[in-house]
């Protein structure tokens, strides 16, 4: 064989190469344990970490090719999907990395002063917030406008009858800047993903006053995102890359491997803080009703349900032309196809349908899957709505261009 020949048989047989972005959140932990296991390697996948300070980056970097994948808010990749912010780039998320982490921290003052009304008044803690920020015109953060915490925050805080810009102000702020500008001065409050609630209580700084939980129960969370193109090309290797995070996943979910997750978290190379700050936002960490789900109760599996609820909540907000199809967008992002093809391979049980209503369950329930059912916790959201896919207008009728940021 000819060096020329010879050079091109040993680059053939490379392994598949995907360059994956995440910040330094506790719900980054399933790629982190499937990198640092040798799990992508077991699959033939050659995987490489790379940490980035925003979600901005993240997305300008999904967008230009940068990253061939990303630990991600869904509604950015909706939004890097639809160049709403730069420049367009389809993605996929054929898997779902997390459910549940995030927490609403305030200043300590103000975290006080909610609990004392709270206490005083007879009335929920979202209620004495909203009666102390309308008293305020506070500043609010958030990691980016096209995020689940935006999303969240505004669905809770609009319970009470508040909203964005009209009673309270909203500020982008990255996670690992949050403790920061919560310290200065510059934001009141912050809704923002583990370990950061964490690590604002831990310095004296900040008091969560509620969690995921309290807004939706298992509420979804980050994804993984893929280049289209990318997964079009590699079909094996996305395959292993989702096996790859399934095994990390059921590791990073069971209570017994807390300590030892958060260890391998707390490292300078990935997210340089406190491990017993990480440790309160895993399961079976110090404080469980506000921990990261990593695999139990589907928290893996992109139902496309999730998608359109992320979609018509940004178009409620006005971040989204109302003249998009949701449901033909959501269909084209979210890739449960992709995922059942792959677990398959393991055994594990992937839910039958693409969809479900959301918010109907108060306690466990179970649902459909092959090949066997599989135990869910309850889904109830705040107000006791329920999100029925069914009922989404795909699309209302143009009007003048609603897209706008924070």
């Amino acid at each position: 064989m000819t060096d020329v020949a010879s050079f091109s048989a040993a680059r053939g047989s490379r392994a598949p190469r995907m360059r994956i972005g995440l910040l330094r959140l506790t719900d980054s932990a399933p790629v982190i344990a499937a990198h640092e296991f040798g799990f992508f390697a077991d699959e033939g996948l050659e995987a490489d970490l790379m940490l980035e300070p925003s979600w901005a980056n993240i997305a300008d970097k999904l967008a230009f090719g940068f990253l061939d994948a990303a630990v991600i808010v869904p509604p950015l990749a909706f939004a890097v999907q639809l160049g709403l912010r730069g420049a367009a780039q389809p993605l996929i998320i054929p898997y779902a990395v997390s459910a549940s982490g995030n927490t609403v921290t305030l200043g300590r003052s103000l975290a006080q002063e909610t609990h004392e009304r709270a206490n005083s008044e007879s009335i929920s803690i979202v209620a004495a917030l909203a009666a102390c920020l309308r008293a305020r015109r506070a500043t609010l953060g958030v990691v980016h406008a096209y995020s689940t915490h935006n999303l969240l925050l505004r669905y809770w805080l609009a319970t009470a009858g508040l909203e964005a810009e009209r009673d309270f102000k909203l500020a982008v702020v990255p996670p690992a800047s949050a403790v920061e500008a919560l310290a200065s001065g510059q934001i009141v409050g912050f809704c923002a993903g583990a370990p950061w609630g964490d690590v604002a209580r831990r310095a004296g700084i900040g008091a969560t006053i509620a969690t995921s939980r309290d807004i939706w129960r298992h509420a979804p969370e980050k994804a993984l995102a893929i280049r289209a193109r990318w997964a079009e090309e590699r079909p094996e290797a996305l395959a292993g890359a989702i096996r790859a995070l399934l095994r990390a996943a059921k590791f990073c979910d069971s209570p017994e491997n807390a300590s030892y997750t958060a260890a391998l978290l707390s490292r300078r190379r990935y997210l340089d803080v406190d491990p017993h700050a990480i440790l309160a936002g895993l399961p079976g960490g110090t404080a469980p009703d506000k921990g990261c789900i990593f695999y139990r109760g589907a928290a893996t599996f992109p139902w496309r349900s999730h998608g359109l609820w992320f979609l018509s909540e940004t178009r409620r907000w006005g971040l989204i032309d109302e003249s998009v199809d949701l449901r033909a967008l959501a269909e084209r992002v979210y890739r449960p196809d992709l995922y059942r093809t792959a677990v398959m391979q393991l055994g594990e049980a992937a839910p039958l349908a693409d969809w479900k209503r959301e918010g109907v369950y108060d306690d466990a329930w179970q649902v459909e899957a092959t090949p066997a059912p599989i135990e869910m916790p309850a889904d109830s959201f705040c107000d006791g709505a329920v999100f029925d896919p069914a009922a989404v207008p795909d699309a209302i009728a143009p009007t003048k261009n609603a897209l706008h940021n924070l």
